[in-house]
């Protein structure tokens, strides 16, 4: 269970073209959509900026979990969504020349957190949900 819970995160939309015709450099950070799926690939989401989801896609085969468990990993997969597009908001305002300082006190994730709260995620799952098994 372990190997599905890290996540590939990216921008969606970076170098395509948005809606209203704006290439995504355009778009700040801090309102592009971003990507997370589980490293099975099982889960896959879209979500804003702050972790909403836009578009869940779910493998047949993650079908088979719990639903708690499943609803917690699609949960997981979001927050880590949400963190990676903080971090690149984070880049891109230090890459503009905002002080280190104030970017600081936004909050913002660093790759750090997120790398604590993926390992942390690995850590919990370790253990079985079930000891039983399909007959």
């Amino acid at each position: 269970m372990r190997g599905d819970m890290s996540v590939q995160h990216s921008s969606i939309e970076r170098g395509e073209i948005g809606r209203d015709g704006a290439a995504e450099a355009e778009i700040p950070a801090a309102f592009r959509m971003s990507s997370a799926r589980s490293r099975s690939g099982g889960i896959s989401v879209v979500t804003t900026p702050q972790g909403l989801p836009t578009r869940v896609r779910i493998e047949r085969s993650q079908l088979t979990k719990q639903p708690q468990a499943l609803a917690d990993e699609i949960l997981r997969v979001c927050r880590q969504s949400a963190m990676a597009a903080g971090i690149r908001w984070r880049e891109e305002l230090l890459d503009a020349g905002a002080p280190r300082d104030v970017v600081d006190a936004m909050g913002l994730p660093t790759a750090e957190d997120l790398a604590r709260v993926e390992y942390r995620d690995d850590e919990h799952d370790d253990a079985p949900a079930s000891w039983l098994r399909r007959a």
